[in-house]
This record gives C-alpha cells, sequence and structure tokens, in this order.
C-alpha cells in the first residue's frame, strides 16, 4: 500500500472514532425532564397512617330530671345548691306542709267517723239477726205445740163423740171436748200466722245488712280522701328520683311553687339533676363523612378548656335519621366518653371529636399532593433513573389527608413528584366533601 493511501484510511478511521465519541457524549449529556417550579421531590416510604373523621360536638350527662314540685306553697327547705352531688332519697326541698296537713287531719276525722257507722250498723244487724233467729225458733215451737196439742184435743172429741152414740157420755161432755179441740186447731192457726209475720223481720234485716255495706263503702271513700291528702302532704317532701349533680336552680329558699298537673306534667320545674354516671358527647357528622362512621368506633375528644388532655370515648349510637339546616344535611353521632377523668367534662362544653376509622402501621405512603386523578384513573408521576418522569397508576388505601396509603403500583424508595400548590387540579386529590365545614374527614 502506497503512503498516501496509508494517510487517508488512518484519517478515516479517526474521523469515525471522533464521531462516535462525540454520540456517545451527547446521548449522556442528554438533559433531564425539567419539573414544574411548583413541585418538589419526595421518596415513597413505609409509615403509620390514621384517617378519621372530624366534627365538633357537646357534652351530655346520662339524663337530666326535671325536678317538678306536686305541692304549693313556701320553700322551707333547700339543702342543695348547683353543682352539689346528691344520692337517691336524698331531700332536695320541703314546701309547708301546714294548708296540707290540716286537710290530712280532716280527712282521717272524717274516716273515723265513717268507721264508727260501720261498727253500729253491724251491731245492729247482728242484733237483728240474734232477735230474727230467735223468734223463728220460738214460732217455730209454738206451732210444734199448737201442733201437738190441737192433734190429741182432737182425738179426745172424736173420742167423745164416738161415746156419745153410745150413750156413755153426756152431750155436754162431747161439746166441752169438741169445742177445746176448736180452740187447740185455732191456737195452731194463730202459730202458723206468728211464723209467716216474722218475714218482715227478716226483711227489716236485710235493709240493716245494706245500711252496712253502705257504711263500708263511706269508710271505703274516705280512705281514698286520706290516701289523697296523705299524698299531697307527701309532695311537700321533694326526694332525689336518682344519684346526680344539681346542674339547675329555678327556686330558692322563701321562694313560692305552684302545683304541677300529674297528668299534664304542668307546674313549676324547681331544679335539674342530672345523672353523670355516663357522659357522652353528642356530635353533628356530615352526611359525606357518615358512611366511613359505625358503631363502636374509637373517638379521640378535646376540649379547649383542657389543653393538651386528649379524652377518650367510643360511638355508642348513629342516628338514622338526618338534620337539614340551610340544605346541609348532618347526623347525630352520640360518643360516650369512657376516660377515668371525663367528669372534668362540663354539661354543654364544645369539644372537637376525631372519630378514628381505620389504622395502619408499616404501609408504603406518599404525600397526598402526590396523586393525581385525571379521568377514571389514579396516577404518581415516578421519576426514572434518566430524570425522566412516568405516570405509573397506583391503587390507594386510606389517608390522613396528609399521606396516602399506596396498596400498589410503587415501591418502597420510589422517588416522586408532589406538588406544593393545590390550585393545579391535575395534581390536586379531589377534597372531602364537608373539609373547612364543622365536620370533614381527617
Amino acid at each position: 500500500m502506497n503512503k498516501p493511501l496509508i494517510i487517508m484510511s488512518v484519517a478515516a478511521v479517526a474521523a469515525a472514532l471522533t464521531g462516535g465519541a462525540l454520540f456517545v457524549h451527547a446521548r449522556q449529556a442528554k438533559p433531564s425532564v425539567a419539573l414544574p417550579t411548583d413541585t418538589y421531590t419526595a421518596v415513597v416510604a413505609r409509615g403509620n397512617l390514621t384517617q378519621s373523621v372530624a366534627s365538633q360536638g357537646q357534652v351530655a350527662s346520662n339524663s337530666d330530671v326535671p325536678i317538678k314540685c306536686l305541692a304549693s306553697g313556701t320553700v322551707t327547705k333547700l339543702p342543695f345548691n348547683i353543682s352539689d352531688h346528691v344520692k337517691a332519697g336524698d331531700l332536695l326541698m320541703l314546701i309547708d306542709p301546714t294548708i296540707e296537713d290540716i286537710a290530712l287531719d280532716e280527712a282521717k276525722s272524717e274516716l273515723a267517723q265513717a268507721q264508727s257507722k260501720v261498727v253500729e250498723a253491724q251491731e245492729t244487724e247482728k242484733m237483728a239477726e240474734l232477735d230474727l233467729q230467735t223468734a223463728t225458733e220460738t214460732a217455730q215451737a209454738n206451732i210444734m205445740s199448737a201442733q201437738i196439742k190441737a192433734r190429741n184435743l182432737r182425738r179426745q172429741a172424736d173420742r167423745e163423740q164416738r161415746l156419745l152414740s153410745q150413750k156413755q157420755v153426756s152431750p155436754q161432755d162431747e161439746e166441752t171436748a169438741e169445742s177445746a179441740a176448736a180452740d187447740a186447731e185455732n191456737a195452731l192457726a194463730v202459730a202458723h200466722v206468728a211464723k209467716e209475720q216474722l218475714k218482715s223481720q227478716a226483711v227489716a234485716l236485710d235493709l240493716k245488712k245494706e245500711d252496712v255495706k253502705l257504711a263500708a263503702e263511706e269508710v271505703h271513700v274516705n280512705e281514698i280522701q286520706v290516701n289523697n291528702a296523705q299524698q299531697q302532704r307527701n309532695y311537700c317532701t321533694v326526694t332525689a328520683p336518682i344519684d346526680g349533680v344539681v346542674t339547675d336552680m329555678e327556686t330558692q329558699l322563701g321562694g313560692m311553687m305552684s302545683s304541677a298537673s300529674v297528668n299534664a306534667g304542668g307546674g313549676t320545674t324547681a331544679m335539674t339533676l342530672s345523672d353523670m354516671s355516663k357522659i357522652f358527647v353528642n356530635a353533628s357528622v356530615d352526611e359525606s363523612d357518615i358512611g366511613g362512621v359505625e358503631l363502636g368506633q374509637p373517638v379521640d375528644i378535646t376540649a379547649d378548656a383542657f389543653a393538651g388532655k386528649t379524652f377518650k370515648g367510643t360511638v355508642v349510637l348513629i342516628a338514622t335519621l338526618g338534620i337539614n339546616t340551610s340544605n346541609v344535611v348532618t347526623f347525630n353521632v352520640k360518643i360516650e366518653v369512657t376516660s377515668a377523668n371525663k367528669n372534668l367534662l362540663k354539661l354543654l362544653m364544645t369539644t372537637n371529636v376525631q372519630i378514628i376509622e381505620a389504622v395502619k402501621k408499616g404501609v408504603p405512603t406518599a404525600p397526598m399532593m402526590a396523586v393525581i386523578h385525571r379521568g377514571q384513573g389514579t396516577f404518581v408521576s415516578v421519576i426514572k433513573a434518566d430524570g425522566s418522569t412516568e405516570d405509573r397508576p397506583v391503587e390507594l388505601g386510606i389517608h390522613d389527608l396528609e399521606n396516602q396509603e399506596i396498596i400498589s403500583g410503587l415501591n418502597e424508595g420510589d422517588k416522586i413528584v408532589v406538588q406544593r400548590n393545590e390550585s393545579n387540579s391535575k395534581w390536586m386529590p379531589p377534597r372531602p366533601v364537608g373539609l373547612g365545614m364543622p365536620g370533614g374527614r381527617r
């Protein structure tokens, strides 16, 4: 090979090598995809998440019992005041019983008189019954005696009749015997009449028995009057129906009370007694959040009056019927406070509640602002090794409004793009309905 040809070949090879080197350098130096200025990067990492519903509620007692007075008069005793603890049966209030005592004494006096009338009527009935019995026995004995005498004398008269026909006695003897028999038979008839006349005494006895019944009825009526008078007297003493705390006082010592109607439930409420054995929070949950609330879920409760304290509770009731206020529907959720220090809470105190829907520990998480909602899909923008980005579909779990559980689609350690500004709808996750209102998912 001659020298010019060799020189040209070397130059060609050198040029080819140089071009290849420049091509490789160009590929390696290709710039990465520039991210928007309002984003930052984060790494998928494992963490703990708590999904909850936030709301507000007011503290309530187990029950509130209005104490009404069923008697009228002046309050002469009022041993307790607001916030005092009372036991069932304790005297709460005493009304001056002077009028009731007089009425009770009068009713007792009338009852005593009616009871005396019963005793008198019973004695009269007993005497009439004995008289009738004696008279009946006497009349029966008289009839039997008259029957025997009339029978004997009739036999004697018949014998005298036969002897007269045989001329063995004189007509005078026969007439005497006949007259005696007739008198005896007449006496028997009189004895029967006397017995019949005793029926009027039996009727009189029945009337006396009715007198006893009427007197007994009068006693019954008077007993009712005594019981009523005694009840009215008892109404003057008002006692606690339950263990509780006096939470409201609407009367004072020396004040006047007007009686309540037992049937209508009227009258003056003297005070309110609250059963504090259980304490509840009545929270109002937005209809968009109520679907995740279930009985038995734990609840964290805080109150401005007790900074740094968290009270524990449990959902015990979820209202079936919602409340529509200005086209906003909410549902009442009743939460029992279970903390040992629950009695620190005051009735009607406003509290903030977090109803814990779900808790997961050690799950892959990503900032919620990394989630892209596009059409029917959900994606996260992943930064690949060469610096470019890829929208990768993901399956989401629970969230706490800051971090989102990633069930599938990402791996721990993946570098992802996070949006700083919520105004970009491509990056912003749907805002839960109710957030910013009294309630909201947290």
